[in-house]
């Protein structure tokens, strides 16, 4: 059985985590398989999104308990190249043009909650719950703190990282970690009709406002008014563009 499942409706890719029985927690191989599907969903230029869900009835509880294991045997350079492993695939959710959607049901915990928020999108189920327990056994959220800091206030980050408690969705939306909080009844299709929006924008224009979105961390105002200049530049020369600035004369 694939602990990644790979389907598509209509024009979005879907990427379940097929570990039901083990809370679709966080192997060496499963964090391989969506990095791979992940690339291969954006070499395809027919997608405009992509959403990543858990089988079950959680979305990911985390690491596995044999990757638990895995760590405590190991040197600091074997432990490092593995959180390289992991770091990619938080970079990789950035990198890709098309919008990545978390559809978030039951826990997102630890590496879990790190892979929906790293996400461009969250939508939870009324049911979801969030948390960073890390520090509870001695380790560090370490890689998520980054996607912490650029969602919320500084402070708030420090508490949820160091206190090690979970959240509900409501409270998740409020923190800034979730864009929408959904019916448990009809989840799934409440996520497509929100995803499905993909389907009917300019997807040149899309990937261009997130590689400039996220292009702009760390830049100064000058400098970040400036790639939008640049950017605005390029997407007047797209086809899509084009037509739609012919499309909105021809209605004048």
């Amino acid at each position: 059985m694939s602990e990644l499942l790979v389907t598509n409706e209509g024009s979005i890719r879907f990427l379940t985590l097929n570990r039901p029985e083990k809370r679709n927690a966080l192997n060496e191989g499963l964090i391989t398989s969506l990095k791979s599907a992940l690339r291969e969903a954006d070499a395809e230029d027919s997608l405009r999104a992509v959403v990543i869900r858990g089988a079950g009835d959680d979305f990911c509880s985390g690491a596995d308990l044999s990757a638990l294991q895995k760590i405590a045997e190991s040197s600091f350079e074997e432990n490092l190249e593995d959180a390289r492993g992991l770091m990619d695939l938080f970079v990789l959710l950035r990198q890709i043009r098309i919008p990545v959607v978390a559809a978030v049901h039951g826990r997102a915990l630890a590496g879990g909650a790190g892979l929906a928020s790293g996400c461009d999108v969250v939508l939870a189920s009324r049911n979801a719950r969030f948390g960073y327990p890390e520090v509870k056994i001695g380790f560090v959220p370490a890689m998520v703190m980054a996607i912490l800091r650029r969602n919320m206030p500084e402070k708030l980050a420090f508490e949820i990282a160091t206190r090690g408690f979970d959240f509900d969705a409501e409270t998740a939306q409020r923190y800034g970690l979730v864009n929408q909080v959904l019916e448990e009844v009809g989840f799934d299709d409440s996520v497509l009709e929100y995803v499905s929006v993909y389907e009917k924008l300019s997807r040149s224009a899309v990937e261009m406002t997130k590689q400039l979105l996220y292009s702009m961390d760390g830049r100064s105002f000058v400098d970040a008014v400036g790639l939008g200049a640049e950017a605005n530049a390029r997407a007047r020369m797209t086809e899509d563009c084009q037509r739609g600035i012919a499309r909105f004369l021809k209605k004048s």
